[in-house]
Formats: structure tokens, sequence, C-alpha cells
């Protein structure tokens, strides 16, 4: 597998090369290589992301949601009721109303995010029209639940891998550019759109279960889409930021950065205090430990506190939790 993985590098480097027609050093050539492996190694991690997130939504669909007359919000609820109050096939409409939103991604995200998520949608309709999955249950509550779980799951890992599977939040950021509006109101304000239409045509019991399906797949999304650690950025002033760095450092296991800042707070005239600003990452589950450590040091140190959905690199991942 390897040398196929080295050779398919060398020859992207060699048609790039060529494309551009200069003689590059070793160490140019030796950089366009890595590069370009890493380009791939990423291609390769976002093609895997995206499969999973078509059958994971396409058992959603087929497993839960179509067999027994459920809808979702978005592009995808769109398709189902058209396909309730039609009898056109799903995989065609899922390809046909995302069309116009996917051209849209062109000139709104990027070319290479449009294209992704174009081939995505295809595989998805395939899949939806000619893999069968097995009916688990009958039971609303289960349907609606886990329905929207696998759905959201797909449409998770589907952005996760660089694509949409649907087009709504494509919409949104098109919107959103044009108005005041942000991407979440217009997607709660065409998603509640979709469910007044659907208790309207069908019952309200049905759009209840809709908006049900609809929570379980946003909320499946989010955590997908922002990682399954959820992290804590915690900014400390303090007169005695050298020993609370140690104490994060050698107690904690975790790494921090400095920054020279001065205290704010003076009249006009006076020199302001030069300080050392604080910055760790910390989970969760940290957090309690932390403020023990700073307390023992300093009970008057200036916290901050905000959510981090993910982190990547530095120490945070590699050492483990004490």
């Amino acid at each position: 597998m390897k040398p196929i993985f080295q050779y398919i590098i060398n020859e992207a480097v060699k048609r790039k090369l060529k494309r551009k027609n200069k003689k590059l050093s070793l160490d140019q050539i030796e950089k366009e290589k890595l590069n370009k492996k890493v380009e791939l190694t990423h291609l390769i991690r976002d093609s895997f992301f995206i499969f999973l997130g078509i059958v994971s939504a396409s058992f959603g669909l087929k497993g839960f949601l179509l067999p027994n007359s459920f809808i979702d919000g978005g592009v995808t609820g769109i398709s189902l009721i058209i396909t309730e109050l039609t009898q056109i096939p799903l995989s065609i409409l899922l390809i046909a109303i995302n069309l116009p939103f996917i051209i849209m991604a062109f000139s709104t995200i990027s070319k290479q995010f449009a294209i992704r998520s174009i081939i995505a949608i295809v595989l998805l309709a395939v899949t939806v029209h000619f893999i069968p999955f097995p009916i688990i249950t009958s039971d609303k509550l289960l349907i609606a639940v886990f329905g929207g779980f696998f759905l959201g799951l797909g449409i998770g890992l589907a952005i996760r891998g660089g694509s949409v599977i649907d087009g709504t939040e494509v919409l949104a950021v098109f919107i959103s550019r044009k108005t005041a509006a942000t991407i979440g109101d217009i997607i709660l304000i065409f998603n509640i759109i979709i469910f007044g239409f659907a208790a309207y045509v069908f019952s309200i019991e049905i759009a209840l279960y809709a908006i049900l399906t609809y929570l379980a797949a946003s909320k499946t999304v989010d955590f997908v889409v922002s990682g399954i650690e959820e992290y804590v950025g915690v900014t400390i002033i303090s007169d005695k930021s050298e020993d609370i760095r140690l104490a994060i450092v050698e107690n904690m296991g975790r790494g921090c950065t400095i920054y020279s800042g001065k205290r704010g707070f003076g009249k006009r005239g006076d020199v302001l205090k030069e300080t050392d600003i604080l910055y760790t990452l910390i989970t969760r589950l940290e957090l309690a430990k932390l403020h023990t450590e700073i307390d023992k040091i300093d009970r008057d140190a200036f916290i901050v506190m905000h959510s981090i959905k993910d982190a990547k690199g530095g120490m945070i991942k590699k050492r483990p939790l004490k």
C-alpha cells in the first residue's frame, strides 16, 4: 500500500512541476512531495467520512423514516414530503432539489466543496435507490429519535468530510451574506415553514414527530461536527502568574501560553502595571481541578472561560487526564 501511495505522490508532483515548467531545488521538490502527501492523506480521510455519512443517512432514511412516512427538516424533509404526495422516487428528488443549492455553493463557499457535495448527494441517491435496508421498527417515537439520529450522523460526517448531503446550510450561508439574519435564524425559519406545511397537508401529529426527528438530527450534527470532546479556554490574570503556570504544567500536565499585557484599570496619567496573562486549554472534566490549583495560589485571580468545540495539536490530546 505504501509504495502505491508514494507513487501517486511522485506522479502528482511531476505533473505539477511540468505544468509550472520550473526547475526547483531538491528542498522545494521535497516540500512539494510533503504537501501532496498531506493533501492525499486528507482526501482519503475526507472520502472515508463522506462514505460513512452516506451509509448512515441512507440507513436513517430507508430503515426508519421513509417506510413509515416520516419527514425531517431541510431539503431532505422537502424531498420526503414530495415523495409522499407524488410518489416520485426519493433518490430523484434528493438530487433535483439539492442541485440549485449546490450550484449556489460554487460562488458562496468554494468549487472544491461544491464538487464534493455533488458527488456525495449523487452517491446518497444511488444508495437510497439501489441498496435495501431492513425496516427496524414501527414505533413512532423510536422512528423519530433514531431516524433523526442516523440521518444527523450522516449529515455531520459528510460535513466533516468537506461536503453536504443537505443543501439547507448552503442556502443559509448565501442569504446571511445578503441580509442581517444569521445562519441559525435562516435554517430555523426554513424548517418552521416545512413543519407548518407538513401540519397543513398531513396532520399536526406528523408535524410534531417531524420536529422531534429534526431535533434529534440537528443535535447529532452538532455533536459530530463540533467534536466528541469539548474544551474550555481559560484566561488567567494574576500577580502570581508564574506559580499558576507551574501548577498547570506540573500538577495538571497541561501546556499554557503567556501573553504580556497591562492592567487597564487606572485614571488618566496613571502608569499601568505590566502583567503576564496565562491562557490554557483543558477539558470540562479538568475544570474543577484547575480552579482548585488556582485557589491554592491566588483566590483573587481573574479568570475568564469560554467553550472550545474542538482542538487540534499541542499537548492537550497527547497527555492523559490527571
